[in-house]
């Protein structure tokens, strides 16, 4: 297990990032590139030289530095060119990603060989298509959601098949995407509804992505048989879930070279029937989730270290033990944050923890670990409120100083013993 590995956004003060950087003492630094910045109308009618110069930069430093980069493609900032054509709802975005990864691939992977296509496409087709939450915010409940997860997922393995028949035999890399996942148990373990339930709701969450790409290019018969009964009862002709051809299943099975997975919480699942025939994503599911109220918390996330164990064995057990990342993990402090972050410490102590007995007592193949984040940063709908970073960057000042937090110096002697003192 490599441990010492930090995922984060974009960069003004590169060098300054650097230092921080090298002080952790990485082995290993995920960041994700920008289409936009790129392809600023969403093509290649128009390449931006200076957003090239910009990563070639990143990745030539890391490299010099002995850190291997490890690069998603695409982080939820789609061209407004490509939106206003129907962004992730329209079938036409297959292609356009597949050409924008290719350009990746011809471009960085030289130097790049571990890539992530797409960032938490399941976060990203829920929140953005279907509840308009993220950008581009515009709701599509019940319908917007599966239709850009269908697209997602055509796009992801279109790019992925293009990476192995015009690059990988040079270049020599490896491609999957990363998927959140929010471990799940049931509310009332006794109750077996709530056991249904929650089995349910891991296909819908998870496995919706995870069994076309690792199993065989479809959809989970669950969430098919979900989705046309509640389309049926609700009056529509046919399921509001779209459907693969036997040519597009042959095409997404197998389009991963790894699992990467990102994980920060738990949630408890209880059966919620839906008896109004209500529209949404919650209700095809038939589920409520919530926390225990017993759990510590900052935000959304809740402390439970043991789901993280208990996701890597479900995917272990599931996906045929594959090479698993975990792309993304941490947990954040409000304003006003405080340097002496031993809360946030703890979580990431008893994460590693968990992370030990899933390798030596599950023979979880965990490979790599990243932590979420080596800068305070944008935090999306949070702003800047919410501070997941190693670091704490000073907002109020124009030089944006990097202090490191109680957890950057710990991290740092993880990183350095290549463990944790006590782990079992």
């Amino acid at each position: 297990n490599q441990t010492g590995d930090v995922a984060c956004g974009s960069y003004t003060l590169w060098e300054e990032d650097l230092k921080c950087i090298k002080q952790l003492g990485l082995t290993h630094y995920r960041f994700s590139l920008s289409w936009s910045r790129l392809l600023p109308d969403g093509t290649t009618g128009f390449i931006n030289q200076k957003g090239i110069d910009y990563y070639n930069k990143i990745i030539d430093d890391l490299l010099k530095n002995g850190v291997t980069p490890i690069v998603a493609i695409y982080h939820f900032d789609l061209p407004q060119a490509l939106e206003d054509l129907g962004g992730w709802l329209s079938e036409a975005i297959v292609e356009a990603f597949d050409k924008y990864a290719q350009f990746c691939f011809s471009t960085f992977g030289d130097r790049v060989k571990q890539w992530l296509t797409i960032n938490e496409p399941n976060i990203l087709a829920l929140l953005a298509y279907d509840m308009g939450i993220f950008a581009p915010g515009v709701p599509h409940i019940g319908i917007g959601g599966y239709q850009a997860a269908h697209n997602l997922i055509k796009a992801h393995a279109r790019s992925w098949h293009s990476y192995d028949s015009l690059f990988r035999e040079e270049q020599k890399g490896f491609v999957s995407l990363s998927l959140f996942f929010c471990w799940l148990e049931p509310a009332d373990p006794n109750s077996e509804i709530d056991q249904e339930a929650t089995k349910r709701a891991i296909n819908f969450h998870l496995d919706f992505f995870a069994k076309p790409i690792f199993i065989d290019g479809d959809y989970p018969d669950v969430v098919k048989s979900q989705v046309a009964s509640m389309s049926k009862k609700q009056g529509y002709p046919s399921s509001r879930l779209p459907e693969f051809t036997e040519e597009e299943k042959k095409m997404i099975k197998g389009t991963a070279d790894f699992f990467a997975v990102q994980y920060y919480t738990t949630r408890l699942v209880r059966h919620q029937e839906n008896k109004k025939r209500e529209l949404g994503f919650l209700q095809d599911v038939e589920i409520e989730f919530f926390p225990n109220p017993f759990w510590k918390n900052v935000g959304w996330i809740y402390v439970v270290p043991w789901g993280i164990r208990k996701l890597l064995k479900y995917i272990k057990d599931t996906y045929n033990n594959p090479v698993i990342y975990i792309t993304e993990n941490g947990f954040p402090q409000c304003d006003p944050p405080s340097l002496d972050d031993t809360q946030r410490w703890e979580y990431f102590r008893q994460t590693f923890q968990e992370l030990f007995k899933a390798i030596h007592v599950d023979d979880v193949n965990l490979q790599l670990y990243c932590a979420w984040s080596l800068l305070d940063n944008f935090e999306w709908n949070n702003g800047y409120s919410r501070r997941f970073g190693l670091f704490h960057v000073d907002f109020e000042d124009p030089a944006r100083p990097r202090t490191p937090y109680r957890s950057a110096k710990e991290y740092a002697k993880v990183i350095r013993d290549n463990g944790l003192a006590g782990a079992m």
